[in-house]
């Protein structure tokens, strides 16, 4: 009979998150496959788990899931946990319950804390509805087509980024949605926890001036069919901005004015005048 593959949700920061029913799991599943072996053991030393542990990441998770997934099925029982939250959320965790499923292998939840869910509830923006968009791809055709295909989101969006990518993805951001309310926040349930509450053509300005530390989640504010009335001096500051980060003055007019309604020529003139 086959065993049961647990997915563990552990602390986004702050260890006493972390569920009597999860350290109850780890104690008793046969093994843990872990996102990063030397980021687990400070959590099963933190609560005296011995327990063997696999490597499970993107880069080996072909090999390693195959030997995960024919051990389940030889009747052992294992732990599936991330380096931080729920796993299989932006993370290759999702390969492997997929694979247990297809196996016809028991898949239950322990659930944890979610960085996701813990931003948005603390934003103040409407989450009753809102859009979850991961991590942006770092190739530009692909990150283009998907910030191009969110313009007109009426849903909050949620987005999460590393620190050394921020400043380009604001960029990005502000090129494609312009100058909306963004939430970011970073380090949460550490000692350095932040929200901070802008827009995002002041986030740019901001990390700019401000190395940005820790790990982002972005919530930005969705689209609104009553969004402001332009006008052309709004135009002429967005694509100001533009230019100041590296636009064309012709590339600059002619996204402003996708942004604004306002026209391109109008805008161009206001530039070269």
């Amino acid at each position: 009979m086959s065993g049961t593959l647990y997915v563990v949700g552990t602390p986004i920061g702050n260890m006493s998150d972390f569920s009597p029913r999860a350290i109850e799991t780890l104690c008793k599943v046969d093994f843990i496959a872990a996102e990063d072996t030397r980021v687990t053991i400070k959590l099963l030393n933190r609560f005296e788990i011995k327990k063997e542990m696999l490597s499970y990441y993107e880069h080996n998770k072909n090999s390693k899931g195959n030997l995960i997934i024919s051990r389940i099925l030889n009747g052992e029982s294992c732990a599936l946990v991330s380096d931080a939250g729920m796993p299989a959320i932006s993370d290759p965790g999702e390969d492997l319950v997929r694979e247990a499923h297809k196996a016809g292998i028991k898949v239950e939840s322990v659930p944890g804390p979610s960085a996701l869910i813990t931003a948005i509830s603390i934003s103040g923006f409407p989450c009753g509805r809102f859009c979850f968009e991961g991590f942006l791809s770092m190739n530009k055709i692909n990150r283009r087509k998907h910030l191009d295909e969110l313009k007109q989101e009426k849903r909050t969006m949620i987005f999460y980024e590393a620190p050394h990518k921020l400043p380009a993805t604001l960029k990005d951001m502000f090129n494609y949605f312009g100058d909306r309310k963004i939430i970011l926040v970073r380090e949460l349930t550490k000692i350095h926890e932040t929200v901070h509450q802008t827009t995002i053509s002041e986030a740019i300005g901001y990390y700019d001036e401000n190395a940005p530390k820790g790990e982002f989640v972005l919530i930005i504010e969705g689209f609104s069919e009553e969004e402001k009335q332009y006008t052309l001096e709004d135009a002429l500051k967005i694509a100001e901005d533009l230019i100041k980060n590296g636009e064309s003055t012709s590339s600059a007019a002619k996204k402003s004015a996708e942004m604004t309604g306002i026209k391109k020529g109008d805008i161009y003139k206001a530039l070269i005048g």
